[in-house]
């Protein structure tokens, strides 16, 4: 073992142990696929360093990469199963949906900027995640042709709950999304019930960059 990954894995180690289980995400598929998924590969050779500190980095196009108790905080929220089938909406460096992968059957990711989308799918390929679908395009909008889905994330901030989102929600699925302004939202989550109903709950305060579709933010 050569001593930069030693030093990645004492790293994401102490990431886990001093971010995310001492804030009380306890579900060990997550806790397993945080410690297993090397963060720092989802961001530019200048911030691999950096990658496993206590906040969020950019990714370029305005973009970034989210906090790692955010994406901890997120996936456990989603209650997720092993045969489960998840959208992600905003693919960003692929590392949500890399960590998805390791405790879903398949994970269903969209990005609207193009550049991130085919530097996301490169990664996935080099790493062996064959279980991640990927889509360029308005995430917004969902994908209507696989649905519905098990669970779904939207990774970047919504002026409202994008209703093709909750169209495509599989009775029993769950949906997590920030909802709010520009600058700052809620973190809001949505459960569709046996008889289709949907019940929302929130869950604090968050900051994304702006969810951009039809059904969001104008570019």
């Amino acid at each position: 073992m050569t001593s930069d990954i030693r030093k990645y894995l004492r790293l994401r180690e102490s990431m886990v142990k001093n971010q995310i289980e001492a804030r009380g995400i306890t579900d060990p598929k997550v806790l397993a696929a945080m410690r297993k998924v090397p963060r720092h590969l989802f961001v530019s050779e200048a911030l691999m360093d950096q990658a496993y500190t206590d906040g969020p980095l950019s990714i370029g196009e305005y973009q970034t990469i989210s906090q790692p108790y955010i994406v901890a905080h997120m996936t456990q929220s989603l209650e997720l199963g092993k045969d489960d089938r998840v959208l992600e909406i905003g693919t960003g460096s692929g590392y949500q949906a890399a960590i998805l992968s390791q405790i879903v059957f398949r994970v269903y990711t969209i990005e609207t900027i193009r550049s991130l989308h085919m530097q996301s799918r490169r990664l996935f390929d080099e790493l062996n995640y064959s279980n991640i679908v990927t889509r360029y395009g308005d995430g917004t909008l969902g994908w209507k042709d696989e649905s519905p889905f098990d669970a779904i994330i939207v990774t970047a901030g919504a002026p409202e709950i994008p209703e093709p989102l909750v169209d495509q929600l599989a009775i029993g699925g769950r949906m997590v999304l920030p909802v709010g302004g520009r600058l700052s939202q809620e973190m809001v989550k949505l459960t569709k019930d046996q008889n289709g109903v949907v019940h929302q709950s929130k869950h604090g305060g968050c900051r994304f960059v702006k969810l951009v579709g039809d059904y969001g933010w104008e570019k």
